[in-house]
């Protein structure tokens, strides 16, 4: 392939759009790293020598280890509620041609395609009158609904795309549909379920608004709220606010890092049904 001057200003574009891309990233990092001193004499150089009592410090101040928790334990329990009744009706939907399943399917776009917004008053007043204002369950119950028509979305188009003689097979074998779905077509869910539990898992973590609006004052806030709450305090000491953002990011940056490789493939195979 011939380089020509257009490759090589595609290139220069990419260059820059990298750098634009990862120059916050850099002065975060080179922030956390650096004691105060270091910070107010040489703010963009690297830390010499690095520092890490940031780290220490933030994670005190701002109480991110029980935020940890209340994150870990939201994300991981609404997930896995999501995969479970995500799979499920997506089996029915994609298995079953009927009136009722096409409705349904429809439904479930619509609620993909309708900003959760427009309902906070009522999903508010709903939450508040179950009693479940300011507890885990009702950020479960509300993550698990409103995630709920995309996960459909995925795990339907997934499942168009395999072929139905392993459902027939079992079914012949007098396997129940519940039998065949759990025995047969969950284990070949693997692809997309990986990129169900990252992207839900990912808008879950990083969600601020509801957990501000639902579990304020509760002591049950997620890691967005204390990190918020922990850069209005802290907003002079550049050093510990971004340590804070750092430890509150981290671990769901390493779970992108492990299930990346599924991320893409699940969605474009969902796509493909």
């Amino acid at each position: 392939m011939k380089y020509r001057p257009r490759t090589f200003l595609l290139e220069l574009v990419m260059i820059a759009v990298a750098i634009g891309f990862l120059f916050p990233v850099y002065v975060l990092v080179t922030l956390a790293f650096k004691d105060p001193q270091q910070i107010a004499n040489r703010p963009l150089s690297l830390p010499s020598p690095p520092s890490v009592g940031s780290f220490g410090e933030a994670w005190r101040s701002a109480g991110l280890s029980s935020a940890l928790l209340n994150s870990t334990l939201i994300t991981v329990v609404s997930v896995l509620l999501l995969i479970a009744l995500g799979s499920l009706a997506a089996y029915f939907l994609a298995r079953t041609a009927t009136r009722l399943s096409y409705s349904l399917y429809i439904l479930f776009l619509v609620g993909i395609i309708l900003p959760f917004q427009l309902g906070m008053i009522p999903l508010y007043q709903l939450v508040d009158n179950l009693g479940l204002l300011g507890t885990y369950q009702g950020m479960i119950l509300f993550y698990t609904g409103i995630q709920l028509p995309f996960t459909v979305f995925l795990y339907t188009g997934f499942i168009r795309s395999l072929p139905a003689d392993y459902t027939n097979a079992a079914l012949i074998d007098g396997a129940s549909h519940l039998q065949a779905f759990a025995h047969v077509i969950f284990p070949l869910l693997r692809p997309i379920t990986g990129t169900v539990l990252i992207l839900n898992a990912v808008q879950i973590w990083n969600d601020f608004f509801t957990p501000l609006l639902y579990l304020g004052g509760s002591g049950h806030e997620t890691v967005p709220v204390r990190v918020f709450a922990f850069v209005n305090q802290y907003t002079s000491n550049y050093g510990l606010v971004a340590a804070g953002l750092i430890l509150a990011a981290l671990p769901i940056l390493l779970l992108f890092l492990v299930l990346q490789r599924y991320v893409i493939r699940g969605f474009a195979s969902g796509l493909k049904g």
